[in-house]
């Protein structure tokens, strides 16, 4: 058996998903990484994109806003990937319908932005920002094999 490292992703709603994985390739402020077993300790923060576990082959996408990645080797010598998102959602999760509510979500929050009276600009930018990542990794794996 080949090694393996260990991913876990949380959210402050919940824990999105802890398992085995062969590799994970992140988007990182830095630019995309691939995390493989072994791989040196490192810390860095996430920009929106998607999240991709490789396991046997097969690949695990996840639309993902925000957060930080951390690497680090347990006592059992296992590499462990953290990642700790705003927000994280299974492609498998996001459907024709929901893409397209995000798509009219996004449009309707570019238009309030645009209102120089509105007080929680922030807040606006933070949906946006949620609502056409989910539009633009939905659209990019739409055509690829991944795990359902």
């Amino acid at each position: 058996m080949s090694k393996q490292l260990k991913l876990k992703i949380i959210t402050p709603e919940k824990l999105i998903l802890e398992e085995m994985m062969d590799a994970v390739v992140v988007p990182t402020i830095e630019g995309e990484i691939t995390i493989l077993p072994e791989h040196i300790p490192l810390i860095g923060g996430l920009r929106s994109g998607d999240i991709v576990g490789i396991v046997k082959g097969e690949h695990i996408p996840m639309a993902v806003v925000g957060g930080f990645v951390e690497v680090k080797e347990d006592e059992n010598k296992i590499t462990n990937v953290i990642i700790l998102a705003d927000f994280v959602e299974f492609v498998t999760d996001i459907s024709e319908e929901e893409v397209n509510k995000a798509k009219a979500k996004a449009e309707e929050l570019r238009k309030q932005a645009e209102n120089k009276e509105v007080v929680d600009f922030e807040h606006f930018a933070t949906e946006l920002e949620r609502s056409l990542t989910r539009v633009k990794i939905a659209d990019k794996w739409r055509t690829r094999k991944y795990r359902k």
